[in-house]
């Protein structure tokens, strides 16, 4: 099993996770219960790394949250509680370290049913708590908590439960079924470092979390969710098989984005006994290892399309500016970005500076750690800032004619761009006839539309937004492809001036517990942070504040805290939304000659 102290844990197997004793990246090992085969996907619980845990919620049938006996529930354990009783996917929770000092039971359980879920189910109690010598001791299944709390959620089983003439059998029964539905969460407590109430766990993922169906005789269906490279610089790609067989050397179809391609793997690895075997299929079931495929991505879809949204958390809110002095810099991360693909790059081709987006400070040094281990790449980062998006304000149109006077391409296009619903990206439309123009051609007109998006009338992407394509034009055989990619841009961001925009920036929903004799401090501090306060309750000795606070102004409010309230503020924040930016916009230089300047749009494409 290995030891998080030691650094010698099989799923730990970066320096860097091995150095601060966190996962960062997502890895798999194998084992048996008896009969069972489990694979376990080990994803990390830092907020910096939530990417990672969202690839691999899409391919689990149940998980097990671990919460600090001490720490209790964190921000992102309730995170990523919501999101696992949303997706409906049977969950086990695991109180780690009680044997460590400040180790609680009842309070915590306590903040469990208030923070987390009501439906949270203690299967034992503990003894020595906070010491070394801290034991587990299951309770029988027939226990009053328990059925109370299956009782409450099943008539049958109340009336019964009432009369008293329920056997463990019906317990059992009643408790998998619960489970199953993520209607009732299994608590259990022990210690990893001393191996505590980890057998009774282990039992409990055997006995109440749902085995995979059978779905062998089904069409191939899969999911990647992982990719990276060996030290040979080989790509491989870790995939869930929901259904069906997969083959080495065998021909698929790889689904992304609605296009279809085939692929032949060249080799298939399962992972067994914290390594990994050749073998030459794999059913549904299993997670595999597929190597000698060139080009793969995370949330390809393999055989038939699932037709599910892999997306289930906000994108990243902060970026920050790479430097190195070597060249192999925009190289290195973007063979890091095939691995994780919210780690977005963003290339000034004028000064030559690399941005990367970020969920925190943490990532900062994991793509530091990773660069110098790994390419002999050492860097520097400017200071983080929040991601501001851009969203229409109105309705706008503008066209292009061939031979107009600022239209030296043999294209002609139009453009109407109006507000789209909320959280729906880009809109892409056609108002002409799809036959009137080669379809390599529309391709070229939309692919580009996207791109030009990224950067709005401020510089900032564009969301939420429709986007018509209301006229078109060509000469054959002179027209190429290429002159609609230069023509588009012009168009659209002549649309888009015509439309206006309004610059929003990201927000967080906070909940803050403090003493009540700190809040005056507080909301002074709240207030320069330009934060919102919804609902303050304040009692005689403590109080609660929520509201809504700029992502940018967060963290430093977040050291200020501790001094203000004598160490006892407690801050709770997630991301809410994006809310549009009072007084002047911040504005981000562009990178794409600026189609917003005829003159310069063509300076830059003549010096590319």
């Amino acid at each position: 099993m290995g030891s998080v102290d030691d650094g010698s844990t099989r799923t730990d197997s970066m320096d860097l996770e091995r150095r601060r004793g966190i996962t960062i990246r997502s890895a798999v090992v194998s084992f048996e219960l008896g009969d069972l085969t489990v694979n376990l996907i080990d994803t990390p619980g830092h907020s910096d790394f939530i990417a990672e845990v969202e690839r691999a919620l899409s391919v689990l049938d149940g998980a097990v949250l671990v919460i600090s006996a001490v720490e209790g529930v964190q921000v992102q354990t309730r995170l990523l509680m919501r999101t696992l009783n949303r997706l409906r996917i049977p969950t086990l929770l695991f109180v780690n370290k009680i044997d460590r000092m400040g180790a609680r039971y009842d309070d915590l359980l306590a903040d469990i049913g208030r923070l987390l879920t009501p439906a949270a189910a203690p299967m034992g109690s503990v003894a020595g708590l906070g010491t070394r010598e801290a034991s587990y001791e299951p309770f029988p299944l027939r226990d009053k908590v328990l059925g109370e709390l299956l009782a409450d959620r099943n008539d049958t089983f109340l009336a019964g439960y009432l009369e008293d003439s329920l056997t463990a059998d019906d317990y059992r029964r009643e408790l998998a079924d619960q489970v199953s539905r993520s209607v009732v969460h299994p608590v259990y407590f022990g210690s990893a470092m001393t191996g505590e109430g980890v057998a009774a766990l282990i039992e409990g993922i055997r006995t109440w979390l749902p085995r995979t169906p059978e779905r062998v005789e089904e069409p191939l269906q899969g999911r990647v969710f992982k990719v990276e490279r060996s030290s040979t610089g080989e790509r491989t790609a870790s995939a869930r098989l929901f259904a069906g067989t997969l083959q080495a050397r065998q021909y698929y179809d790889l689904h992304r984005a609605g296009v279809v391609t085939p692929i032949k793997p060249a080799s298939i690895g399962v992972f067994d006994r914290g390594g990994t075997i050749r073998v030459d299929q794999a059913e549904a079931g299993r997670i595999v290892q597929l190597s000698g495929l060139k080009d793969i991505s995370i949330g390809d879809e393999l055989g038939s399309p699932s037709g599910k949204d892999g997306h289930l958390f906000s994108p990243p809110t902060l970026e920050t500016l790479v430097r190195s002095k070597d060249s192999r810099l925009y190289v290195a991360l973007q063979q890091l970005a095939e691995q994780d693909p919210l780690i977005q790059l963003r290339l000034d081709s004028h000064a030559g500076d690399l941005t990367v987006r970020l969920y925190g400070e943490v990532q900062k040094e994991v793509i530091a750690s990773l660069l110098e281990s790994e390419y002999n790449l050492p860097v520097e980062f400017a200071e983080t800032r929040p991601v501001h998006i851009e969203r229409p304000t109105g309705t706008g149109t503008a066209q292009r004619e061939i031979g107009d006077p600022d239209n030296p391409w043999a294209a002609a296009v139009g453009f109407r761009v109006s507000p789209g619903k909320i959280g729906s990206g880009i809109d892409y439309r056609l108002e002409v006839e799809l036959g009137g123009l080669p379809r390599a051609f529309h391709t070229a007109i939309e692919e580009t539309a996207r791109l030009s998006l990224q950067q709005g009338l401020h510089g900032w992407e564009v969301v939420d937004c429709r986007v018509d394509l209301i006229h078109t034009g060509y000469i054959a055989p002179a027209t190429v492809a290429a002159d609609f990619r230069r023509l588009v841009p012009l168009v659209l961001m002549q649309a888009l001036l015509d439309t206006g925009t309004r610059v929003h920036e990201p927000v967080n929903e906070f909940e803050l517990e403090l003493p009540a004799g700190s809040v005056s401090p507080v909301l002074t501090k709240l207030a320069e942070a330009t934060a919102t306060v919804v609902e303050a309750v304040v009692g005689p000795q403590q109080a609660r504040l929520t509201g809504l606070i700029p992502a940018g102004r967060l963290r430093p409010f977040e050291t200020q805290l501790p001094g203000l309230t004598h160490g006892e503020g407690v801050l709770l924040a997630a991301f809410e939304g994006f809310h549009p930016v009072p007084g002047v916009p911040p504005y981000r230089r562009r990178t794409d000659g600026n189609p917003l300047n005829p003159k310069e749009y063509l300076t830059h494409l003549n010096n590319q």
